[in-house]
């Protein structure tokens, strides 16, 4: 036995290094043994904060028996999902093919080719003891028929993945039948899109927003608003800590299921950001600031970067460090605040998660206005989280993925730049520069890197859409040319390397591994897909350099993906706020001055409309296009507002920008 993962980047990978499987990691020199041995493939695909996953593992593949089998008759196969999205959407295709769902872990029997014969996500066991049997069975007696199924699962990958439907211009009347698609589904009691599980609707809230600010419906905004409470005021979300759980299991966001991922929180802090600078609302901005703090404090690496994730598990229990009973809390606050914080947090002795315990909820709100109540608050609080941090913690992983890194910058620099932390925005820098310094290796990117050393895997579309997103947040941050000019290097890649003949882009580039076939999944999944996160890029990147042919590049993606949005905005909603932009023009704002601190900049970064792209600087700045040729007038801060590469004469007072802004 030669488990072959010690060397591994992945904490994932590195969680099964001491399982007695003869486990590979994704490699040609794997699939060459099992032809050599002439016996199938396992290739089982998960990720380090996924519950099933850890008890698949547990209950199979660190049982002794199981893993004799597993070694005698396959060779196996260890992926980490979020290290080889190329790989894990290949055989997810395949999977919901071949049983009509997918989930992970994901549980794939193929050929010494690769082609898969059999998919399935979790077994138990015992169960997984026999699949193990009748596949080895199978490919010893009934080798034809298990070639022929898989040649049918391959052509019905390739089948999944044909790009070049149909296309269509985005139009405004597209965006409204998207938003009344998106009402239709809408729980009206308790927010969100659909029934349980719930999931955090971040990128459909995120075009939801900017169809309010484009055409001022009311029900665009009430449909953001209700979902965003009900979310903070649910166990999806950390009362004690800040920061979203991956989903709730319930339908109205009270148990969640209690990982916590980079990119949930990033996206999720774009829009309570942006609903607060819309309505003023305090819970938004509360959340907003807490889900940043989050961020830098506990997905930090020593190395830079921010990790991928918080386990779900904490010693192989779910929730064990985020639910409390009365007496727990009795123990950690005495009688007299241990009963207030019951009431307000909804902690009951029947318990609303397991074994009596209780998932912290708020309740009900508490007074802004009684500072005594407000100091009691943040007191109980406190108490309650240094009394959690006493407890196990979930396991970390602490790989920094590029995109998801790419959408935190964005995140992070949207909140600096309307709340005024300087905290997030000198974190959007400092980020900034990790990916750049050490993900982007002789001009193309790296997905992964951990402990500061970047990984082998290439970067697949959404890094390179989100990677560029975020260097164009960091220019508009600085007004520093280097991040513009980074930017388009990453979009000119994409351009030469990952281009459709409609017009679309495929997941991975033309000289990435050769897989079973080629991704090129144009919806939105967990992440904003490749497509949409590269079209926003396209559109930030030209308003901000004057570029045109990126812009049109832009509109032919986007075209591929309109009967997308218009039919299925559920799974579309990155592309449709990217749509909002485009059809809005985008704005394209410039204010020369020489004081950063000038009431101008706060109004233009507060009252623009979301897409919008903003720099601020001295006056012809070198390298900066959108500075260029714009003097102060009267020696006073200067906007200069333009709209679709046309541009409006330039204001000095916020109360004439506001007023242009509006017209």
């Amino acid at each position: 036995m030669a488990n072959r993962l010690a060397g591994a980047t992945s904490p994932y990978l590195l969680q099964h290094r001491d399982n007695p499987v003869d486990w590979w990691p994704w490699c040609d020199e794997a699939f060459e043994e099992a032809r050599r041995r002439d016996v199938p493939v396992l290739i089982s695909v998960g990720y380090s904060a996924c519950h099933w996953c850890h008890v698949m593992a547990h209950e199979s593949f660190e049982d002794a028996a199981v893993a004799e089998q597993l070694n005698r008759d396959f060779v196996a196969i260890k992926v980490d999902r979020e290290e080889r999205p190329d790989v894990d959407a290949v055989y997810m295709t395949a999977t919901q093919a071949m049983t009509g769902q997918g989930g992970w872990p994901m549980t794939v029997f193929a050929t010494p080719g690769g082609d898969p014969f059999f998919c399935g996500t979790y077994f138990p066991q015992q169960q997984f003891s026999r699949l193990l049997t009748s596949v080895a069975e199978a490919w010893r007696d009934e080798r034809e028929g298990v070639l022929a199924q898989g040649a049918a699962v391959v052509q019905a990958v390739g089948g999944a993945q044909l790009v070049g439907g149909p296309t269509a211009a985005i139009t405004g009347e597209m965006l409204a039948a998207a938003t009344a698609g998106l009402s239709e589904d809408h729980d009206e009691t308790y927010g969100g899109f659909g029934g349980a599980p719930k999931f955090p609707p971040h990128m459909n809230l995120l075009f939801l927003l900017r169809h309010h600010e484009r055409t001022g419906s009311p029900e665009a905004l009430e449909l953001v608003r209700h979902t965003c409470e009900q979310m903070a005021r649910g166990g999806v979300y950390d009362q004690l800590a800040g920061g979203f759980a991956r989903y709730a299991v319930d339908a109205h966001w009270t148990v969640p299921h209690f990982e916590k991922m980079l990119y949930d929180n990033a996206l999720l802090l774009r829009v309570y950001t942006q609903l607060w600078r819309l309505t003023g609302d305090e819970l938004a901005r509360r959340v907003a600031d807490e889900t940043a703090t989050f961020l830098l404090r506990d997905l930090g690496t020593p190395a830079g970067g921010l990790a991928s994730a918080l386990d779900a598990d904490t010693d192989g229990v779910e929730g064990l460090t985020y639910a409390w009973t009365p007496a727990q809390l009795t123990a950690a606050l005495g009688v007299a605040d241990s009963a207030w914080a019951a009431d307000l947090f909804r902690v009951t002795t029947a318990g609303t998660f397991e074994h009596g315990s209780s998932v912290l909820v708020l309740g009900r709100d508490i007074d802004a206005a009684d500072p005594v109540l407000i100091t009691r608050w943040q007191d109980v609080r406190a108490r309650l989280l240094a009394a959690r941090d006493r407890r196990p913690q979930p396991g970390r992983d602490d790989k920094v993925v590029a995109s998801w890194n790419g959408l935190a910058i964005t995140a992070l620099a949207e909140h600096g730049v309307l709340t005024g932390s300087s905290a997030s925005r000198s974190a959007a820098v400092e980020l900034a520069e990790v990916l750049a310094d050490r993900h982007v290796v002789e001009g193309r990117l790296r997905r992964v890197s951990r402990d500061g050393t970047a990984g082998d895997p290439a970067g697949v579309l959404e890094d390179y859409g989100c990677v560029a997103e975020a260097f164009l947040a960091v220019h508009q941050v600085t007004a520093d040319p280097r991040w513009l000019r980074s930017a388009g290097e990453l979009l000119d890649v994409v351009l030469a390397h990952f281009g459709t003949a409609s017009g679309g882009f495929y997941d991975t580039a033309d000289d990435a591994e050769k897989l079973l076939t080629r991704p090129a999944d144009p919806t939105d999944n967990a992440t904003p897909s490749g497509l949409a996160s590269v079209c926003s890029a396209l559109v930030g990147y030209a308003a901000l350099s004057g570029e045109t042919s990126y812009r049109l590049a832009a509109d032919a993606a986007l075209a591929t993906v309109g009967p997308l949005i218009e039919g299925h905005p559920r799974f579309a909603g990155y592309a449709a706020m990217v749509a909002e932009a485009a059809v809005t023009g985008p704005y394209e704002i410039a204010v020369a001055t020489h004081d950063p601190d000038d009431p101008l900049v706060a109004t233009a970064y507060r009252e623009s409309p979301a897409g919008t792209v903003v720099v601020v600087g001295a006056p012809d700045s070198p390298g900066v296009p959108l500075l260029a040729d714009r003097p102060l007038i009267d020696g006073r801060a200067t906007a200069y507002v333009c709209r679709g590469f046309v541009c409006d004469r330039p204001v000095t007072t916020p109360e004439d920008l506001v007023a242009r802004l509006k017209q």
